[in-house]
């Protein structure tokens, strides 16, 4: 019993002071995604354009949490979540987006983007179900997804001249 309780609050409190998640879901690679702690679980938005993607997660499917330190960016505790998402208009989904609408950065919409989650995205609730994984011996390190993200020219020639005055003139 004292160990549930332990591990409930080092998943309660690691997850809400990270602002960023690892989640797993099934069949699909850990994502990185930003979050909200509400009402006991980790609260995400996604699926929707300009919107971070939820590959994997469905409603009632399990799911692994992986929580990082916001210092330093290391694993603190990894855990399972059952998958709940909300529907649209309920009560609890416009309470959880009022609390993800004070966390989401750069809306391309402003005050609009509530009505366009309504339209076009999920809001899915991660609840922890009380297990916690043993952290791993080795690193878990992946390869980066692909990306359409380029670079689309090549630095500019004077960029470096530019770089070192900029130091000389500083020492």
């Amino acid at each position: 019993m004292t160990r549930a309780l332990l591990d409930r609050a080092l998943i309660e409190e690691a997850t809400k002071k990270s602002g960023l998640v690892w989640v797993r879901g099934p069949g699909a690679a850990a994502r990185a995604l930003w979050h909200v702690w509400h009402e006991g679980a980790a609260c995400v938005i996604g699926d929707g354009p300009g919107e971070q993607p939820l590959p994997g997660l469905a409603d009632g499917v399990s799911a692994e949490v992986t929580v990082r330190s916001k210092d330093k960016g290391g694993r603190l505790v990894s855990w399972t979540a059952r998958v709940v998402e909300l529907p649209s208009g309920s009560e609890r989904w416009t309470a959880t987006v009022a609390e993800l609408k004070g966390k989401r950065l750069n809306a391309p919409d402003g005050e609009a983007m509530t009505g366009r989650w309504a339209r076009e995205c999920r809001v899915l609730r991660l609840e922890p179900t009380g297990t916690t994984a043993p952290l791993p011996d080795g690193s878990l390190a992946e390869a980066p997804l692909p990306t359409p993200a380029t670079t689309r020219h090549p630095v500019p020639a004077g960029l470096p001249r530019l770089l070192f005055k900029k130091r000389k003139r500083r020492g």
